[in-house]
Protein backbone atom coordinates (compact mmCIF):
# COMPACT_ATOMS: atom_id res chain seq x y z
CA UNK A 1 0.00 0.00 0.00
CA UNK A 2 2.93 2.26 0.72
CA UNK A 3 4.45 1.58 -2.74
CA UNK A 4 1.72 2.38 -4.72
CA UNK A 5 1.06 5.45 -2.57
CA UNK A 6 4.57 6.50 -3.52
CA UNK A 7 3.82 5.93 -7.19
CA UNK A 8 0.63 7.51 -7.24
CA UNK A 9 2.19 10.64 -5.90
CA UNK A 10 5.06 10.76 -8.06
CA UNK A 11 2.93 10.13 -11.06
CA UNK A 12 1.05 13.25 -9.54
CA UNK A 13 4.24 15.53 -9.22
CA UNK A 14 5.53 14.44 -12.62
CA UNK A 15 2.36 15.52 -14.33
CA UNK A 16 2.33 18.48 -12.25
CA UNK A 17 5.58 19.33 -13.12
CA UNK A 18 5.01 18.70 -16.64
CA UNK A 19 1.79 20.84 -16.57
CA UNK A 20 3.98 23.85 -14.88
CA UNK A 21 7.10 23.50 -17.74
CA UNK A 22 4.20 23.55 -20.71
CA UNK A 23 2.62 26.62 -18.96
CA UNK A 24 6.22 28.23 -19.06
CA UNK A 25 6.84 27.40 -22.59
CA UNK A 26 3.55 28.69 -23.50
CA UNK A 27 4.32 32.15 -21.85
CA UNK A 28 7.62 31.90 -23.34
CA UNK A 29 6.61 31.07 -26.74
CA UNK A 30 4.00 33.76 -26.96
CA UNK A 31 6.30 36.43 -25.61
CA UNK A 32 9.01 35.12 -28.04
CA UNK A 33 6.76 35.14 -30.97
CA UNK A 34 4.29 38.37 -30.45
CA UNK A 35 6.60 41.12 -29.98
CA UNK A 36 6.07 44.65 -31.10
CA UNK A 37 8.08 44.52 -34.57
CA UNK A 38 7.65 45.04 -37.93
CA UNK A 39 8.13 41.59 -39.32
CA UNK A 40 8.52 42.85 -42.62
CA UNK A 41 12.00 44.13 -41.41
CA UNK A 42 12.62 41.82 -38.48
CA UNK A 43 11.38 38.26 -37.24
CA UNK A 44 12.10 36.19 -34.94
CA UNK A 45 13.90 32.57 -35.88
CA UNK A 46 11.16 30.27 -36.07
CA UNK A 47 13.02 27.71 -34.15
CA UNK A 48 13.22 27.61 -29.85
CA UNK A 49 16.75 26.28 -29.58
CA UNK A 50 20.06 27.68 -30.36
CA UNK A 51 23.41 26.26 -29.60
CA UNK A 52 26.59 28.45 -30.02
CA UNK A 53 30.04 28.66 -29.81
CA UNK A 54 32.22 31.80 -29.33
CA UNK A 55 35.60 33.20 -29.69
CA UNK A 56 36.21 36.54 -27.84
CA UNK A 57 38.96 38.45 -27.87
CA UNK A 58 39.30 41.74 -26.42
CA UNK A 59 42.01 44.94 -25.59
CA UNK A 60 42.86 48.12 -24.10
CA UNK A 61 45.55 50.90 -24.31
CA UNK A 62 45.70 54.03 -22.43
CA UNK A 63 47.75 57.00 -23.84
CA UNK A 64 48.70 60.40 -21.61
CA UNK A 65 50.55 63.61 -23.07
CA UNK A 66 51.22 67.31 -21.10
CA UNK A 67 53.49 69.12 -19.66
CA UNK A 68 55.93 68.53 -16.59
CA UNK A 69 57.81 70.94 -14.97
CA UNK A 70 57.75 72.87 -18.39
CA UNK A 71 58.73 69.86 -20.30
CA UNK A 72 55.89 68.45 -22.83
CA UNK A 73 55.91 64.20 -22.20
CA UNK A 74 53.60 61.20 -24.43
CA UNK A 75 53.40 57.86 -23.35
CA UNK A 76 51.03 55.26 -24.32
CA UNK A 77 50.49 51.83 -22.94
CA UNK A 78 48.94 48.42 -24.19
CA UNK A 79 46.98 46.04 -22.04
CA UNK A 80 47.86 41.91 -23.64
CA UNK A 81 45.15 40.77 -25.21
CA UNK A 82 42.66 38.40 -23.88
CA UNK A 83 40.72 35.69 -25.12
CA UNK A 84 38.19 33.21 -23.99
CA UNK A 85 36.17 30.41 -25.25
CA UNK A 86 32.64 29.83 -24.89
CA UNK A 87 29.64 27.22 -25.94
CA UNK A 88 25.88 28.23 -24.74
CA UNK A 89 22.70 27.19 -25.30
CA UNK A 90 19.55 29.74 -25.86
CA UNK A 91 16.16 28.67 -25.61
CA UNK A 92 13.29 31.64 -26.61
CA UNK A 93 15.60 33.80 -25.95
CA UNK A 94 17.08 33.39 -22.48
CA UNK A 95 20.34 32.10 -22.51
CA UNK A 96 23.26 30.51 -20.53
CA UNK A 97 27.18 30.90 -21.40
CA UNK A 98 30.05 28.86 -19.99
CA UNK A 99 33.28 30.78 -20.66
CA UNK A 100 37.14 29.96 -20.19
CA UNK A 101 40.27 31.58 -20.83
CA UNK A 102 42.68 28.93 -21.81
CA UNK A 103 45.89 31.10 -20.40
CA UNK A 104 44.54 31.80 -17.42
CA UNK A 105 44.02 28.35 -16.57
CA UNK A 106 47.43 27.80 -17.38
CA UNK A 107 48.97 30.78 -15.23
CA UNK A 108 49.77 33.17 -18.37
CA UNK A 109 47.22 35.69 -17.77
CA UNK A 110 46.82 37.18 -14.64
CA UNK A 111 44.70 39.91 -15.10
CA UNK A 112 40.66 39.74 -14.26
CA UNK A 113 37.36 40.97 -17.31
CA UNK A 114 33.94 40.93 -16.63
CA UNK A 115 31.50 41.61 -19.48
CA UNK A 116 27.66 41.77 -19.13
CA UNK A 117 25.72 42.95 -22.20
CA UNK A 118 22.03 42.87 -22.76
CA UNK A 119 20.92 43.74 -26.21
CA UNK A 120 17.33 44.61 -26.83
CA UNK A 121 15.41 46.18 -30.12
CA UNK A 122 14.46 48.96 -27.64
CA UNK A 123 17.29 49.43 -25.38
CA UNK A 124 20.24 47.54 -24.17
CA UNK A 125 23.95 48.00 -22.18
CA UNK A 126 26.78 46.70 -21.85
CA UNK A 127 29.15 46.60 -18.73
CA UNK A 128 32.73 46.28 -18.22
CA UNK A 129 34.92 45.81 -15.76
CA UNK A 130 38.77 45.25 -15.83
CA UNK A 131 41.35 44.71 -13.61
CA UNK A 132 44.68 44.74 -15.50
CA UNK A 133 48.32 45.03 -14.36
CA UNK A 134 49.89 43.92 -17.72
CA UNK A 135 50.21 47.06 -19.26
CA UNK A 136 53.50 47.76 -21.07
CA UNK A 137 54.52 50.53 -23.54
CA UNK A 138 56.71 53.64 -23.92
CA UNK A 139 57.75 57.14 -22.19
CA UNK A 140 59.26 60.03 -23.91
CA UNK A 141 60.01 63.48 -23.49
CA UNK A 142 61.29 66.67 -25.24
CA UNK A 143 64.44 66.01 -23.23
CA UNK A 144 65.50 62.21 -23.25
CA UNK A 145 64.64 60.06 -26.23
CA UNK A 146 61.69 57.06 -25.79
CA UNK A 147 62.08 55.03 -23.07
CA UNK A 148 60.30 51.50 -22.95
CA UNK A 149 58.09 50.57 -19.94
CA UNK A 150 57.96 46.90 -18.39
CA UNK A 151 54.39 45.74 -17.48
CA UNK A 152 55.35 46.40 -13.77
CA UNK A 153 54.98 50.16 -14.08
CA UNK A 154 51.05 50.61 -14.63
CA UNK A 155 48.11 49.46 -13.12
CA UNK A 156 44.67 50.13 -14.24
CA UNK A 157 40.96 49.17 -12.64
CA UNK A 158 38.26 50.33 -14.98
CA UNK A 159 34.26 50.28 -15.44
CA UNK A 160 32.99 51.29 -18.18
CA UNK A 161 28.99 51.29 -18.81
CA UNK A 162 26.98 52.16 -21.91
CA UNK A 163 23.00 52.19 -22.58
CA UNK A 164 21.38 52.86 -25.81
CA UNK A 165 17.34 53.48 -26.82
CA UNK A 166 16.61 52.65 -29.93
CA UNK A 167 13.70 55.20 -32.00
CA UNK A 168 13.16 52.96 -34.89
CA UNK A 169 12.82 49.74 -32.37
CA UNK A 170 10.15 48.11 -34.02
CA UNK A 171 11.88 47.86 -37.92
CA UNK A 172 15.75 47.89 -36.67
CA UNK A 173 17.33 45.25 -34.87
CA UNK A 174 20.51 45.34 -32.92
CA UNK A 175 20.06 41.66 -31.13
CA UNK A 176 19.97 40.58 -34.89
CA UNK A 177 23.87 41.97 -35.24
CA UNK A 178 24.86 41.43 -31.76
CA UNK A 179 23.51 38.32 -30.15
CA UNK A 180 21.64 37.03 -32.88
CA UNK A 181 18.16 36.39 -31.22
CA UNK A 182 16.49 38.57 -34.29
CA UNK A 183 16.77 38.35 -37.46
CA UNK A 184 16.89 41.79 -39.84
CA UNK A 185 14.92 40.67 -43.72
CA UNK A 186 15.36 44.27 -44.78
CA UNK A 187 17.81 47.35 -44.29
CA UNK A 188 16.70 49.95 -41.71
CA UNK A 189 18.37 52.38 -39.57
CA UNK A 190 17.61 54.26 -36.25
CA UNK A 191 18.82 57.40 -34.21
CA UNK A 192 19.87 56.45 -30.44
CA UNK A 193 20.09 58.10 -27.18
CA UNK A 194 22.57 56.87 -25.15
CA UNK A 195 24.41 57.22 -21.49
CA UNK A 196 27.52 56.72 -20.71
CA UNK A 197 29.37 55.57 -17.44
CA UNK A 198 33.44 55.69 -16.71
CA UNK A 199 35.13 54.88 -13.47
CA UNK A 200 38.63 54.16 -13.36
CA UNK A 201 41.56 54.22 -11.05
CA UNK A 202 45.24 54.22 -12.58
CA UNK A 203 48.83 53.81 -10.30
CA UNK A 204 52.04 53.94 -11.80
CA UNK A 205 54.85 53.11 -9.94
CA UNK A 206 57.82 54.39 -12.11
CA UNK A 207 60.35 57.25 -10.92
CA UNK A 208 57.40 59.00 -9.18
CA UNK A 209 54.37 57.34 -7.44
CA UNK A 210 51.07 58.34 -8.85
CA UNK A 211 47.55 57.54 -8.56
CA UNK A 212 44.68 58.86 -11.62
CA UNK A 213 41.16 58.89 -10.50
CA UNK A 214 38.16 59.56 -12.99
CA UNK A 215 34.36 59.23 -12.66
CA UNK A 216 32.70 60.58 -15.74
CA UNK A 217 28.75 60.49 -17.11
CA UNK A 218 28.15 61.07 -20.37
CA UNK A 219 24.72 61.80 -22.31
CA UNK A 220 24.42 61.87 -25.89
CA UNK A 221 22.91 60.94 -29.65
CA UNK A 222 23.90 58.70 -32.89
CA UNK A 223 22.73 56.53 -35.23
CA UNK A 224 22.83 52.88 -35.94
CA UNK A 225 22.21 51.07 -39.44
CA UNK A 226 21.86 47.27 -40.48
CA UNK A 227 22.04 46.89 -43.98
CA UNK A 228 21.03 43.46 -45.32
CA UNK A 229 22.67 43.78 -48.96
CA UNK A 230 21.89 40.50 -49.88
CA UNK A 231 19.54 36.93 -48.68
CA UNK A 232 20.98 36.16 -45.72
CA UNK A 233 23.46 38.63 -45.15
CA UNK A 234 23.77 41.36 -42.41
CA UNK A 235 26.08 44.14 -41.90
CA UNK A 236 25.61 46.61 -38.91
CA UNK A 237 27.60 49.89 -37.92
CA UNK A 238 26.51 52.48 -35.31
CA UNK A 239 28.42 55.12 -33.36
CA UNK A 240 27.25 56.39 -30.25
CA UNK A 241 29.30 59.51 -28.92
CA UNK A 242 28.15 61.04 -25.55
CA UNK A 243 29.52 64.38 -24.00
CA UNK A 244 30.44 64.02 -20.46
CA UNK A 245 28.44 66.36 -18.63
CA UNK A 246 29.55 65.62 -15.04
CA UNK A 247 33.77 64.75 -14.22
CA UNK A 248 35.29 64.11 -11.17
CA UNK A 249 39.26 63.82 -11.49
CA UNK A 250 42.03 63.44 -9.28
CA UNK A 251 45.51 63.26 -9.56
CA UNK A 252 48.48 62.69 -6.65
CA UNK A 253 52.04 62.27 -7.51
CA UNK A 254 53.80 61.25 -4.49
CA UNK A 255 52.13 63.36 -1.66
CA UNK A 256 51.56 66.52 -3.84
CA UNK A 257 48.02 66.53 -4.97
CA UNK A 258 47.01 67.90 -8.77
CA UNK A 259 44.29 69.61 -9.52
CA UNK A 260 42.36 68.68 -13.22
CA UNK A 261 39.79 70.88 -14.79
CA UNK A 262 37.30 70.23 -17.26
CA UNK A 263 38.09 70.89 -20.55
CA UNK A 264 35.90 70.98 -23.37
CA UNK A 265 35.03 69.01 -25.32
CA UNK A 266 35.14 66.00 -23.34
CA UNK A 267 33.07 62.56 -24.73
CA UNK A 268 32.93 58.97 -24.51
CA UNK A 269 32.13 57.45 -27.69
CA UNK A 270 30.79 53.51 -28.38
CA UNK A 271 31.14 52.29 -32.05
CA UNK A 272 29.44 48.92 -33.04
CA UNK A 273 30.18 47.17 -36.26
CA UNK A 274 29.39 43.31 -37.01
CA UNK A 275 28.83 40.96 -39.86
CA UNK A 276 26.13 38.04 -40.11
CA UNK A 277 25.90 35.35 -42.53
CA UNK A 278 23.29 32.53 -42.33
CA UNK A 279 23.34 29.44 -44.19
CA UNK A 280 20.18 27.70 -43.36
CA UNK A 281 19.56 27.23 -40.04
CA UNK A 282 23.53 27.67 -39.45
CA UNK A 283 25.01 31.47 -38.56
CA UNK A 284 28.74 33.00 -38.53
CA UNK A 285 28.47 35.98 -37.00
CA UNK A 286 31.66 38.53 -36.45
CA UNK A 287 31.47 41.71 -34.23
CA UNK A 288 32.98 44.15 -32.72
CA UNK A 289 32.57 46.86 -29.59
CA UNK A 290 35.05 49.89 -29.56
CA UNK A 291 35.40 52.92 -26.64
CA UNK A 292 37.38 55.85 -26.63
CA UNK A 293 37.60 58.70 -24.35
CA UNK A 294 39.21 61.72 -23.21
CA UNK A 295 39.82 63.84 -20.30
CA UNK A 296 42.05 66.85 -19.42
CA UNK A 297 44.08 69.41 -21.24
CA UNK A 298 47.47 68.44 -23.09
CA UNK A 299 48.92 71.88 -21.73
CA UNK A 300 48.34 70.27 -18.49
CA UNK A 301 47.32 66.63 -18.61
CA UNK A 302 44.99 64.52 -20.69
CA UNK A 303 44.13 61.11 -20.72
CA UNK A 304 42.85 58.99 -24.02
CA UNK A 305 41.35 55.53 -22.66
CA UNK A 306 40.48 53.26 -25.85
CA UNK A 307 38.92 49.57 -24.92
CA UNK A 308 37.35 47.06 -27.71
CA UNK A 309 35.96 43.31 -27.95
CA UNK A 310 36.15 41.31 -30.59
CA UNK A 311 33.73 38.35 -31.13
CA UNK A 312 33.38 35.33 -33.63
CA UNK A 313 30.34 33.65 -33.25
CA UNK A 314 28.73 30.43 -34.54
CA UNK A 315 25.58 29.11 -34.27
CA UNK A 316 23.15 26.18 -34.82
CA UNK A 317 19.20 27.07 -34.51
CA UNK A 318 16.97 24.06 -34.03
Amino acid sequence: MVVTALSVTGQVNAQGLWRTLGRVDSLLSERYQHGNIDTTYITRPQTKWTVMGRLNVSGAALETEGVDTGTPFHSRMYADYKSTLSVGLRYLGVSLFLSLNPAKMMGDYKDFELNLCSYGNRWGFEFIYQNAQNFTGWYEDDQTPRVDLPSDVLSLKSLNVNAYYAFNNRRFSYPAAFSQSYIQRRSAGSFLLGISGQGQKAETNATQQSVLKVTNIGLGAGYGYNWVPGRNWLLHLSVLPTLIVYSHTSLRVNDNRIPLDYHFPEVIITGRGAIVRQFGRFFVAATMVYNYSNIGDRDQLAVYNAKWRARLSVGYRF
